[in-house]
């Protein structure tokens, strides 16, 4: 009987999957929308991985960057958004969307100058955008170009005749400048857009007490003050633009018995 010969080992080589750099750059577009949609709903916490995988996935797509940056900033981390803005912006310079961003962020850390140069490169490259002339109007006006700051409110106008809140800032930077009448112009317009507004009605009845029109201008503060009883705190204000002249006034208007009334959940008699 002959000898069995050796057993030869089968060696099995596992079969890896090559992803092409095409389908990296696919599935990272995906999880880059995935997480975008999750974010607009709130879910910033599942969001949030999904957009780090895709820039890890998709490095040299802008708009990976931007829906990360745009999730660490409503996430209150400013620093870390700005950051993968920034990166997003060297691998995709037209992005209009990261630069309009960078634009919001830099306002929002109170880089006026930088807000003010993201946001003019932005709306270079996509000048459709009511919301983001509003921003640059809002950057001009805290570097005090009162001028620049009213042509870019009106740009926004322009585009959405509705846009109250870009007429109402108009009003604001008018009341700064000393035109009372073309301050109560404009923020009667933007009343008129929305009636449940409360900011342009609270600026009127300061405007109208001011004037001498004290018993209108505190009927006016009645009704706004119970729209939204937050605008007769002066700090909320402030951080809503209304200027020193404005917020002088406004101060002597909500120490009137009337307004302390309402501001303390009373009625009055």
């Amino acid at each position: 009987m002959g000898v069995a010969p050796p057993a030869i080992a089968q060696v099995l080589v596992p079969h890896t999957v090559q992803l092409d750099e095409v389908e990296l750059q696919e599935q990272g577009q995906l999880l880059a929308e995935q997480a975008a949609q999750l974010a607009q709903f709130g879910q910033f916490e599942l969001a949030m991985p999904l957009a780090k995988l895709a820039v890890q996935l998709s490095p040299q797509e802008g708009r990976s960057w931007e829906i990360l940056g745009r999730l660490y900033l409503r996430m209150q981390e400013a620093d870390k958004g700005i950051e993968a803005l920034e990166r997003g912006r060297t691998v995709a310079p037209e992005n209009a969307g990261i630069l309009l961003v960078l634009g919001s962020a830099n306002f929002q850390q109170q880089n006026y100058q930088k807000a003010v140069e993201y946001l003019e490169a932005g709306l270079k490259i996509n000048p459709e955008l009511p919301a983001a002339w509003f921003d640059l109007g809002n950057a001009y006006y805290m570097l005090n170009n009162l001028e620049l700051a009213i042509e870019r409110y009106e740009a926004a106008v322009i585009r959405d005749a509705k846009f109250w809140p870009a007429i109402n800032n108009i009003g604001l930077v008018k009341y700064e400048q000393g035109d009372l009448d073309g301050a109560l112009l404009k923020w009667g317009e933007a009343a008129n857009i929305d009636k449940e507004a409360a900011e342009p009605q609270l600026a009127i009845a300061v405007a109208l007490y001011t004037k001498g029109e004290k018993e209108k201008g505190l009927a006016t503060g009645e009704a706004a003050l119970r729209l939204d009883r937050r605008y007769g705190d002066l700090d909320f204000l402030r951080e809503n633009l209304w200027g020193s002249r404005l917020l002088k006034d406004t101060e002597k208007f909500l120490a009137t018995p009337r307004m302390k009334t309402i501001l303390a959940g009373g009625t009055r008699q």
